[in-house]
């Protein structure tokens, strides 16, 4: 389905056809009627697949056709980290750009004069906050912010969010909205909890699902089995033989962090580190290096799995196995975006080795295992599910050896992601055919 075949208003088409979005991607194509119509929504599916276009699109038009409240807040976007709240703020501008529709993006880790602003944004009225739920508590506890008249509510990476330990303050949040309101859930993944959420803020929800989570096909996905002590020297090897500029490399915890980061160092890689015990303003500058090329090489906790627009990542690795499957997707998903081609490898200790087989399972193929240089070292015996997790002899060491993958699953990407770029389109003197047929009318009871 292309975006003029929806009913949205004119000015809305022109800033997607100047940003370049033509054809809708699955999630958008199934959640945006719904969310026109006025419904409750809970929309499931994968990063990278233009879940932010897919309720941005459609609470611009109506905030626009049907009219809201001046000098009030109209809709809350929430988000669980500052990058996140920051990127749907950019896309907002972008798909905004023709139409006078105020934001403010209330976020943590700023200085006083951030926080100003932030605050004269609220109380002048904006249009669309986009806000972490800590730092929009903050403010309503201080009396800055008026939710009274608030007609849309949205939760992005909604199970993100719960994962963060969010749910009281969502719920504290919730308690200060009008009930005649429409709420929309966004989520990765469906867990119980996110199940217990929506039951308590949406009223009879439409569910939109888009089929199971995989890999896109242009991800080049292998793993190496190795023993814990042999994962630096292995990881230096794949940055000497395949990628060593714009590589994410995944790890545990935020100690073996910044262990890693300084051993990569001490062998004068461009690297840094990403984790939360790093102040907001240093994370800004990491990523901002990042995105520049000054850094070619970012270590990082999962907090950069979701909610990071950078689309020509080369190469992430797993320096620890995901706990979830539904993590292993997200994170080989920061590459091979929009199109292109990436690789993706995971490092299978002894201990990780039956979680691994359980990703396998989860992909419904068994990834392709890569050999290792003789003078690396003797590596265990994969033994997948049936590996004793840790405990007991491991299999006998031995040198190089190559598994035949199977056959691969196959879910073929839509051909754009959709996701708005950080650049505003620019006004032109071009004139694209406007659609034809009469606009819907206004409803005259909205929520």
């Amino acid at each position: 389905m292309k975006f003029e075949d929806l009913d949205l208003c004119d000015e809305l088409l022109d800033a997607l056809y100047d940003m370049h979005f033509d054809e809708c991607t699955p999630i958008q194509e199934m959640a945006i009627p719904v969310a026109l119509e006025g419904n409750d929504m809970i929309a499931v599916a994968q990063t990278g697949t233009g879940k932010t276009a897919a309720y941005l699109i459609p609470v611009i038009d109506r905030l626009m056709s049907m009219g809201a409240p001046e000098d009030a807040v109209n809709c809350i976007v929430m988000a669980p980290t500052r990058e996140l709240a920051q990127q749907i703020d950019r896309q907002l501008q972008g798909f905004s750009y023709f139409m006078p529709l105020s934001s403010v993006a209330i976020y943590g880790g700023t200085d006083g004069v951030t926080f100003a602003q932030q605050q004269r944004g609220l109380k002048m009225g904006a249009d669309v906050v986009i806000a972490t739920p800590g730092r929009l508590i903050a403010h309503m506890q201080m009396g800055n912010v008026d939710l009274s008249k608030v007609s849309y509510f949205i939760l992005d990476e909604a199970d993100r969010m719960l994962d963060m330990g969010f749910y009281d303050d969502i719920m504290q949040i919730v308690t200060k909205l009008p009930r005649e309101r429409q709420t929309l859930m966004f989520s990765a993944t469906m867990p119980p909890k996110i199940k217990q959420l929506a039951k308590a803020i949406l009223n009879k929800p439409v569910e939109v699902k888009t089929a199971v989570s995989k890999p896109a096909d242009g991800i080049d996905q292998s793993a190496i089995i190795c023993y814990e002590e042999q994962k630096p020297a292995v990881l230096k090897h794949l940055f000497t033989t395949c990628h060593s500029k714009r590589v994410i490399v995944f790890v545990a915890s935020k100690s073996k962090v910044k262990d890693l980061t300084r051993e990569l160092r001490r062998g004068h890689w461009k690297v840094d580190e990403m984790h939360s015990d790093l102040e907001q303003q240093r994370r800004d500058d990491v990523m901002l290096d990042f995105r520049a090329g000054k850094i070619d090489i970012l270590i990082a906790t999962d907090i950069v799995a979701r909610g990071i627009d950078i689309d020509d990542i080369s190469m992430v690795v797993n320096y620890d196995v995901p706990r979830e499957a539904e993590d292993y997707v997200h994170r080989v998903g920061r590459t091979a975006r929009a199109g292109t081609d990436g690789k993706a490898v995971t490092l299978v200790g002894p201990r990780d080795q039956r979680a691994f087989a359980m990703i396998e399972k989860f992909l419904m193929t068994e990834v392709r295992k890569e050999d290792l240089p003789a003078e690396l070292g003797n590596t265990p015996a994969y033994n997948g599910d049936k590996g004793q997790g840790g405990r007991g002899k491991h299999g006998a060491g031995r040198g190089p050896r190559r598994q035949k993958s199977g056959q691969k699953h196959s879910d073929k990407p839509s051909q754009s992601t959709g996701e708005a770029t950080a650049d505003t389109p620019k006004k032109n003197n071009h004139h694209r055919r406007r659609r034809r047929g009469p606009r819907r009318k206004p409803d005259t009871n909205p929520q």
